[in-house]
C-alpha cells in the first residue's frame, strides 16, 4: 500500500524502516540508548525505552558536544491551529524532557505566517490569535521560563529576518520546488517560508537539536547543505513515530477530523465517547471470540496510546500487552482504562494551562533568554 509523508500530509500504513532508508537517516540503536543513559544518570524517557523517537542524524555528535562541555541547545515548533490535540504534544513532552535532562536552552517557533500563508480560508488575524492559544498549551508541558523561548513568526521577524535571507540566498527555487513539491500556483511567501523556519538552527553558534515528527525532515536536509557555508552546524535531529488516530494505525491525526483526535479542550465525557465509539480495536468481533483468539497489539490504537505516551510503567503495559493479546482483557477494558489515563493527564494539563496565563509574558518576552534574543539581531 502507497504512503506519504510530508511536513504537510501523512497518509496510509508507515513503514519506519523504509522512512530511514529513503530519508536517509540513522536508526537510534542499543548503544546509542545506552549513551543516553550514561549521560543522564539512567534517564530515559519512555518513548526512547520504547522506540517511539526512532530516528536520528547526528545526535551522535550532539551527545559528544555535551560529553566535550560544549553543549547544544533544542528547537522545535508549532503551526498553529484551531485547537490541538494529544499527538501535537508528543514532539513538546520529549523536547521538556530533554531540556531537564540536559539543562539546555530551548527555542519554539510558531509559525502563524506559514499558516496563513498555506491556507486560503484563513485570515492572519485567526492564525495570530491561535497561536496565543497554541502557545498556553506549550508552556502547560512545562518548560523552564528562563530557558524557553517561545515567538510567533510576525512578532520577531525583524531579529531573524537578516540571517532568514542570508539562508534564502543560498536556496535556489529548483532546490526548494523539489523538496516541498512548490508549483507555479504556490504564493511567494510559502515559497521564501522555509528559510524561516531554517533560522532558528542558527540562534546560537553552537549544535542544534531538532525533535520532531520524521514529516518535518525536508526542512533539515536543506539546512544541512547550507549551514556550514553561513558558519553554523548542521542540525541534528530525533524523529518520532506518529500517534495514530483513533480511527485506525494508519497516518496521523488531523486537528480537522474531530473523530481521529483527542483535543486538550475535550471534557470527560467526550473523551470517553471518542475512545468508545471510534477508537479502531485490533480485538475480536466478540467477548468469547477475544478469549479465544486475544487481540492484534500492532493495529489496536487504545493499546498503541498506552504503549506510546499514556502507560509509563514498563512492567504494567507489558503484562496488559500479554494479557489482551491472549484475550484475558476484552476490547471494553482497554477502552476504559485508556479513557481514564486520558482524562487523568488532561485534567492536570488544563490546570497548568490556566497557570500558563500568567506565565505567557516570561516565555515570550521577559524571561532570561526571551530577553537576550529580543535584544540582538539574529545574523
Amino acid at each position: 500500500m502507497s504512503n506519504t509523508v510530508t511536513p504537510w500530509e501523512v497518509k496510509g500504513k508507515i513503514d519506519y524502516d523504509k522512512l530511514i532508508e529513503q530519508f536517509g537517516t540513522q536508526k537510534i540503536d542499543e548503544p546509542l540508548i545506552k549513551e543516553i543513559s550514561d549521560l543522564t544518570g539512567g534517564k530515559l524517557h519512555t518513548m526512547l525505552r520504547r522506540g517511539i523517537f526512532f530516528s536520528h542524524r547526528d545526535l551522535n555528535l550532539i551527545l559528544k558536544d555535551y560529553s566535550d562541555g560544549k553543549n547544544f541547545f533544542l528547537y522545535t515548533g508549532r503551526a498553529p491551529s484551531l485547537g490541538m490535540h494529544i499527538g501535537h504534544l508528543i514532539p513538546f513532552v520529549f523536547t521538556k524532557w530533554l531540556q531537564d535532562v540536559f539543562k539546555v536552552n530551548v527555542y519554539i517557533e510558531v509559525t502563524d505566517d506559514e499558516k496563513f500563508m498555506r491556507n486560503p480560508d484563513y485570515s492572519l488575524d485567526q492564525t495570530m490569535q491561535w497561536s496565543i492559544e497554541n502557545i498556553l498549551d506549550i508552556i502547560a508541558v512545562g518548560f523552564d521560563p528562563d530557558r524557553t523561548f517561545i515567538f510567533q513568526d510576525t512578532e520577531y521577524i525583524k531579529n531573524m529576518y537578516p540571517v532568514s535571507i542570508k539562508i534564502a540566498k543560498k536556496l535556489n527555487f529548483s532546490e526548494v520546488r523539489a523538496t516541498f513539491g512548490f508549483d507555479n500556483s504556490s504564493n511567494i511567501g510559502i515559497i521564501f517560508y522555509p528559510a524561516l523556519q531554517i533560522a532558528p538552527t542558527m540562534f546560537e553558534k553552537r549544535r542544534c537539536l531538532i525533535p520532531a515528527g520524521i514529516d518535518q525532515d525536508p526542512y533539515w536536509r536543506l539546512q544541512r547543505d547550507i549551514a556550514e557555508s553561513l558558519g553554523y552546524y548542521k542540525a541534528a535531529q530525533i524523529h518520532s513515530k506518529f500517534l495514530p488516530p483513533l480511527t485506525g494505525p494508519e497516518g496521523k491525526m488531523s486537528s480537522s477530523s474531530p473523530e481521529s483526535a483527542i483535543y486538550l479542550s475535550d471534557d470527560p465525557k467526550t473523551v470517553r465517547k471518542k475512545i468508545m465509539k471510534y477508537a479502531f480495536s485490533g480485538g475480536q468481533a466478540t467477548a468469547e471470540l477475544q478469549r479465544k483468539l486475544g487481540a492484534d497489539l500492532s493495529v489496536d490504537v487504545p493499546y498503541q496510546w498506552l504503549y506510546y505516551f499514556f502507560e509509563e510503567d514498563d512492567e504494567k503495559i507489558k503484562k496488559i500487552g500479554e494479557e489482551y493479546s491472549t484475550g484475558r482483557i476484552l476490547t471494553g477494558e482497554i477502552k476504559e482504562y485508556l479513557a481514564d489515563k486520558l482524562n487523568k493527564f488532561l485534567e492536570e494539563h488544563r490546570s497548568r494551562r490556566e497557570e500558563a496565563k500568567e506565565l505567557i509574558k516570561e516565555f515570550k518576552y521577559e524571561g532570561k533568554l526571551a530577553k537576550e534574543m529580543w535584544s540582538k539581531t539574529i545574523v
